[in-house]
């Protein structure tokens, strides 16, 4: 490492790593695995978890640190992407990491790299890990970034691997066979430990990857299960040594119930002891950003959603059934996903469609997306998320809603615009 980069700020290690490497995405461990080993991290009691899945990542993992926190223990996540700040991606005990702290595990993980080049992520990745081992956490929760067996977080050997969902997603990366799509997500199962499937329907690749890797399966539907009532559910469930767990009369959470049932079953496995009232006071509390998060305007009601698939589109119309309104909807999409799909679940639930395009290599124009539109459909287009947004605040009636969906990237642009404007 040069004398120049070790002074650098968290803006200049960030530019100078997304510069460093040929590609965005390239799958495999063993460059980023030699340069983990060479960093000796020592985790000690953490518990590692690992958790996939095409949809819900982030949201088990929201109720898992909330709850764990209200039962008082140290907790911290590595999650991405990020919305406006690159810290929100490692937070230390309900705290995003500093620039500081960050700019150190950079320095640390050049010191040792040698000549290897790693990707963003894997930078990313390297750095989360070296500033969780430093915490000497109670429990550390790791996001998979795309797919499971060769994304760079399965370096870890997790002490419990959770698979949340499973849908068509990152075709040109994993495929579009929903069992090779399993496989490759149950890739992070380990050998004698449990795995959690919350998978509604899951294809047979994950039990059979289960049994091939000798993992202990907890399958959604077998070992635990939900039951939903109008204002509330109920969870029942197995702890590590076979016996039954039942939790009655939950509270229905602002995040979606059913990932909320798989990280019951997750903390049901761990050896930390969790009481039912930290359980209700960390499922009422449990929020993320760009997940049916609501933020104020003057102009009425706004929602923001990531919903980047027809999974994640086909859950936010269900949560919005019950809306009466005209649903103003500003989306914005990446080229490499399923717009037109996305965009046949939510046409019933727009009433007008505020299409931006999304700059950089993956960016859908928003000239691609409305020519999947049924040529009456009420629809404009923008050369960007802000001027999207500010067209339907300009429209949006008291009694509507604005909707900004699509992508990580249009959700990220509409924060950053209503920070800026409000």
């Amino acid at each position: 490492m040069t004398q120049q980069r070790k002074e650098f700020s968290l803006a200049q290690w960030l530019d100078w790593v997304e510069r460093m490497h040929p590609t965005e995405i390239e799958l495999g461990l063993e460059r980023v695995r030699r340069v983990y080993e060479s960093l000796q991290l020592d985790f000690g009691n953490t518990q590692l978890v690992t958790v996939a899945g095409t949809n819900g990542k982030g949201s088990t993992i929201a109720y898992l640190a909330t709850i764990l926190q209200q039962a008082g223990y140290r907790t911290g996540c590595y999650t991405s992407p990020h919305f406006l700040r690159y810290n929100e991606r490692v937070v230390l005990e309900q705290q995003q990491a500093s620039d500081e702290a960050l700019c150190q595990a950079f320095q640390a993980v050049d010191a040792v790299r040698g000549d290897v080049s790693l990707t963003y992520f894997e930078w990313g990745t390297l750095v989360a890990l070296y500033l969780l081992a430093q915490a000497k956490l109670d429990v550390a929760l790791l996001e998979v970034g795309l797919g499971g067996r060769l994304d760079a977080i399965n370096i870890v050997d997790p002490h419990i691997a959770v698979v949340t969902s499973i849908g068509l997603d990152h075709i040109d990366w994993l495929g579009d066979d929903i069992e090779v799509i399993g496989a490759e997500k149950s890739g992070i199962f380990r050998a004698g430990r449990p795995a959690v499937s919350g998978v509604d329907q899951p294809p047979a690749s994950i039990a059979a990857t289960a049994q091939q890797l000798g993992a202990v399966l907890y399958q959604r539907d077998l070992a635990f299960s939900v039951e939903r009532e109008d204002d509330c559910w109920h969870w029942c469930g197995k702890g590590s040594d076979g016996e039954s767990l039942n939790y009655h009369n939950l509270p229905i959470p602002q995040l979606p119930f059913q990932n909320a049932a798989t990280a019951l079953q997750v903390l049901a496995l761990l050896p930390q002891q969790v009481d039912q009232q930290a359980i209700i006071e960390g499922l009422q509390q449990a929020r993320m950003t760009g997940r049916m998060q609501d933020v104020a305007i003057p102009e009425g009601r706004c929602l923001l959603d990531v919903a980047h698939n027809p999974q994640a589109a086909e859950l936010m119309v269900e949560r919005l059934s019950d809306y009466q309104g005209k649903v103003r909807l500003v989306l914005g999409m990446l080229g490499d996903k399923d717009y037109a799909q996305v965009l046949q679940i939510l046409q019933p639930l727009a009433g007008h469609f505020y299409l931006a395009t999304l700059n950089g290599p993956r960016g859908c124009s928003a000239q691609s997306l409305a020519a999947m539109l049924p040529d009456n459909a009420p629809a404009a287009c923008y050369d960007s998320v802000a001027q999207a947004l500010s067209a339907a605040r300009q429209a949006l009636q008291a009694d509507e809603c604005l909707l900004v969906a699509g992508s990580f990237f249009t959700v990220s642009a509409a924060l950053d615009a209503l920070k800026t404007e409000d």
